[in-house]
């Protein structure tokens, strides 16, 4: 685990110099609104005939991703915001179900003000994540058939993070928020936590870690700690961007030394103004869920749309 953190830190810092580098020649921001989105669609697909006697399986995936940020600049006040929507699916000819490759609906809002003329900012943050359509479980029917269980759908679970803090922000391609007063929400649908009255029933789904950490017969869990946001994008080299995306949390009433870590990286390269190749990692440790690495890793060329 602590690998694994030092790792992350070492990216975002490795970011930090690249970025201000290129920061040094950026002329300060502009009162007003400014406003950035871009849209993908990464799209594979593979078919053999009954006869191709080369192995294979016939198959598609595709993966949608949006990104859009509307920043706010008033003399030392500033007030970031950033969507992020990502689904992806596959599906082979052997299967009976499509089968998710992502599904991330997170939405970040930071208000500060600016301490004198420096890059500290008191801050305030609100981060909310969920997932848009269910997940499954997958099995095997006593036919050979493909089984499925629902385990998770849209707001179970959802996160909410909130706080108060300190900003340190060089441009809106590279801050860092700190917060060590974070109220953090967990909620998820009663479908999935009701065990009914039995003692022995409650005692074994509270055991067992509960759903996502929220108890028997329960909706919500309440957690109190502190939290590190940071965000650093920069261009490796011309058309290739590389963006990360660290969160990290201690629960100050739970086992504080268990950080849950969600780190995203996101490699864009540009072949022109509409297509790109997209390579995408993302590594999640939160012990409510898996006391395991939950990895992604997502490759893909497709079309691309700047707004």
């Amino acid at each position: 685990m602590k690998k694994v953190l030092i790792f992350m830190f070492m990216v975002v810092l490795t970011a930090t110099a690249f970025a201000q580098d290129e920061a040094t020649t950026e002329e300060g921001p502009k009162d007003g609104w400014s406003k950035e989105g871009n849209i993908s669609l990464l799209f594979s697909q593979a078919a053999f005939n009954n006869d191709w006697t080369g192995g294979g399986t016939s198959n598609y995936a595709a993966n949608l991703n949006l990104s859009y940020t509307a920043n706010y600049k008033s003399g030392d006040w500033s007030w970031d915001n950033r969507l992020l929507v990502d689904y992806g699916i596959s599906k082979t000819k052997d299967q009976e179900f499509d089968r998710k490759t992502s599904d991330r609906f997170e939405i970040n809002s930071i208000l500060g003000k600016q301490i004198s003329e420096s890059h500290w900012y008191y801050s305030y943050f609100l981060n909310f994540k969920t997932q848009m359509t269910s997940g499954y479980v997958y099995g095997t029917d006593t036919d050979g058939s493909e089984t499925r269980t629902e385990a998770t759908k849209i707001f179970s679970p959802a996160y909410l993070q909130t706080g108060p803090g300190m900003l340190w922000k060089k441009n809106d391609n590279l801050f860092v928020n700190i917060s060590p007063a974070t109220a953090k929400l967990i909620f998820v649908s009663g479908d999935f936590t009701n065990v009914g009255s039995s003692q022995a029933a409650i005692d074994a789904f509270n055991n067992a870690g509960g759903y996502f950490g929220v108890e028997a017969n329960e909706t919500t869990r309440f957690e109190f700690g502190a939290s590190l946001n940071a965000y650093a994008k920069f261009n490796l080299m011309e058309n290739i961007s590389f963006e990360n995306i660290l969160n990290l949390y201690s629960n100050y009433l739970d086992e504080p030394q268990n950080v849950d870590v969600d780190y995203t990286a996101n490699i864009v390269m540009s072949v022109n103004k509409w297509i790109t190749a997209n390579v995408a990692f993302q590594a999640i440790y939160d012990d409510n869920a898996v006391k395991a690495f939950q990895i992604r890793e997502g490759l893909g060329i497709g079309l691309t749309y700047g707004f």
